[in-house]
């Protein structure tokens, strides 16, 4: 049973929670959405990674405590740590995007592997912190492309620096727990979760920012590989889990392991079908074209086995791809159409979490 709105704020209001990364696009969500719980939210990150940037745009450097910092950069990270004296670490700072990994590996390489490696010494550094929470991506596994999802206890082998990075960061926060964390003090988990969508992200090389930048300009959708099958979901989704596994486990070490979080498998579907219905979704006639650009590998199938989460939590997704790509245009007509965003998000958000099926 998901828990609800009110039992949520009941636990977050209050805490202080840091998150790393807060100013890309999953981080400007999670910290919208620990601001209406009523948390005293901390955020460390780069510069918005974007321009426009869902962070400015919904001007939420207003509304917490914004710190920029590299997270490459352990002492500065200890500073902040100390000073503001957490309870509660999501741990989202990352480079995250395939392509830009064959482009800039050791950059790739020191964020996701040190970055972790920093943030985690800073959690075993704080006596504060009771609960930590490392997000990383269904692509840790050594994907075979076979048709059934993999399972947590499966073997974490990412092919490209992106992929692989993010493997290393699960192992290097497997080692922290087992060497420095079995009294129980603080309890971490790691997150792996599918492929998101939603209102707010303008990351280059993503099939859904790059429809919106083609619909926005009135041009066709290039697409690249149309055939690839991917696990999408609303980042409202994963957001949710992670709340959920941050407040658990901070209850009770017992909920504290290693979770995916995705969509169900009617909702691992093929770039060119995401594609269509978000022209379903945007109208205007706007349509799509097949442009393969001979870029590096990317993986053709993958998708996840949820039923840990399932079967620890009681939960289940609430919106399917389809609805995801529709608030995901609704939040986007609303952008270019001038209306103020933390509103937009506000409402998205009570949406999500009030309503029995989201809709």
């Amino acid at each position: 049973m998901r828990d609800t709105w009110d039992t949520f704020c009941r636990f977050y209001e209050g805490k202080k929670v840091l998150v790393t990364g807060h100013t890309g696009f999953k981080g400007s969500w999670l910290c919208r959405i620990l601001t209406d719980m009523g948390a005293d939210v901390t955020g460390y990150a780069k510069e918005p990674p974007t321009s426009p940037s869902l962070f400015d745009i919904a001007g939420l450097e207003e509304t917490m405590d914004s710190i920029t910092g590299d997270i490459r950069e352990l002492d500065h990270l200890k500073k902040i740590f100390e000073q503001v004296q957490p309870e509660i670490v999501f741990h989202l700072a990352a480079q995250p995007i395939v392509r830009d990994s064959y482009r800039e590996p050791v950059y790739t390489y020191e964020t996701n592997v040190m970055g972790t490696v920093n943030m985690l010494e800073c959690v075993r550094l704080t006596p504060s912190v009771r609960s930590c929470l490392n997000v990383t991506t269904d692509k840790v596994y050594d994907n075979q492309e076979w048709e059934y999802g993999y399972r947590e206890s499966d073997p974490l082998d990412g092919y490209d620096p992106y992929s692989n990075s993010k493997s290393c960061s699960e192992l290097v926060t497997h080692s922290y727990i087992k060497s420095f964390f079995g009294d129980g003090r603080c309890r971490v988990s790691t997150a792996r979760a599918g492929n998101v969508i939603g209102g707010g992200d303008f990351a280059g090389d993503r099939i859904i920012p790059d429809c919106i930048r083609a619909a926005a300009a009135r041009k066709d959708i290039v697409v690249r590989n149309p055939y690839s099958v991917r696990p999408y979901q609303h980042v409202l989704e994963p957001l949710y889990v992670y709340l959920t596994i941050a407040m658990k486990q901070y209850e009770a070490p017992r909920f504290s392991g290693y979770y995916n979080v995705g969509p169900e498998d009617k909702d691992c579907v093929a770039t060119g079908k995401l594609t269509d219905m978000f022209c379903q979704a945007w109208g205007d006639g706007i349509r799509w074209i097949d442009q393969y650009d001979g870029g590096p590998h990317e993986a053709g199938f993958l998708k996840l086995d949820c039923s840990r989460i399932r079967n620890v939590f009681g939960w289940q997704p609430r919106l399917d791809v389809r609805q995801a790509v529709e608030w995901t245009v609704e939040w986007t007509r609303a952008w270019l159409g001038g209306e103020e965003m933390e509103k937009v998000m506000d409402r998205q958000i009570q949406r999500f979490f009030k309503t029995e099926d989201g809709v």
